[in-house]
């Protein structure tokens, strides 16, 4: 085990600047910090969360954002803002398939009223 220190970035993939994260997975560093963050949970639950990160990758992922709070937080925010405009499109224009299930449900809720 290495020591969190100066050496951080170990940690990560930088592979854009709007993609970051924990070396050999799949999960970016956003995951982690909408957990800590915003639903409040800790570091025990979130690796709970995420099969593939280890305890100590999340505790990287959150001294790398207190470390740079500024930066990160950017990162993060732009994350959630693109998270929430995409909800927003796809709520307005859903795809076909969406449609085609919410007919179904509807369909099927009206069955049931009338028996």
């Amino acid at each position: 085990m290495q020591q969190l220190g100066d050496s951080l970035e170990e940690y990560f993939n930088f592979y854009r600047p709007d993609d970051i994260r924990l070396k050999g997975t799949r999960v970016g560093i956003e995951h982690v910090l909408q957990e800590y963050i915003h639903n409040g949970k800790s570091p025990q639950e979130i690796e709970s969360l995420f099969s593939t990160v280890s305890l100590e990758q999340i505790y990287a992922t959150i001294l790398y954002y207190l470390r740079n709070q500024e930066a990160v937080g950017k990162y993060f925010n732009e994350w959630r803002d693109y998270c929430l405009q995409a909800q927003e499109e796809h709520d307005q224009n859903p795809p076909p398939v969406v449609l085609r299930l919410l007919k179904l449900k509807e369909e099927q809720k009206a069955l049931q009223v009338v028996k």
